[in-house]
């Protein structure tokens, strides 16, 4: 695994992507955090979002960034839903992965920018996590 490809799923700088989305409940996904105006499941559905049109922007299938998107749609409003989403995410991850092996021109600076982009809210999502009790195993155990 190269840099980029750690720095896009975790294990550089900061947790696996899996262990922190491990066991996700729909109840924490919708739990209001007080002083934070979004909850788990609209921080994931905003890297969706970011992440379908990055992906799409890589390759070809989009031109350029959509005018007037909503990059923070509703949340999951279901444990079905937030499945759903945990699968996409997964599956956009994996995507990311094999277009990061050995990237080049404009795909390298678009997976810079969402690398950097997920870096952010991943630490907002485990921050999040551990204010409603998910205790992360210490560095040196995973």
């Amino acid at each position: 695994m190269n840099l980029l490809q750690a720095s896009l799923l975790g294990g550089a700088a900061f947790r696996e992507v899996p262990e922190l989305l491990a066991d996700l409940t729909f109840a924490q996904a919708s739990q209001t955090v007080p002083g934070l105006p979004y909850t788990l499941g609209a921080l994931l559905r905003h890297l969706q979002v970011t992440m379908r049109v990055s992906l799409d922007l890589m390759t070809g299938k989009l031109g350029a960034w959509p005018e007037n998107l909503n990059v923070w749609p509703d949340p999951p409003r279901n444990d079905t839903e937030l499945h759903a989403l945990l699968d996409d995410l997964n599956l956009m991850l994996a995507e990311a992965r094999l277009l990061s092996a050995d990237p080049s021109g404009v795909t390298r600076d678009i997976l810079l920018d969402l690398a950097v982009h997920n870096a952010y809210h991943w630490g907002q999502l485990a921050l999040i996590r551990q204010q409603q009790g998910v205790t992360f195993r210490p560095a040196s155990e995973t």
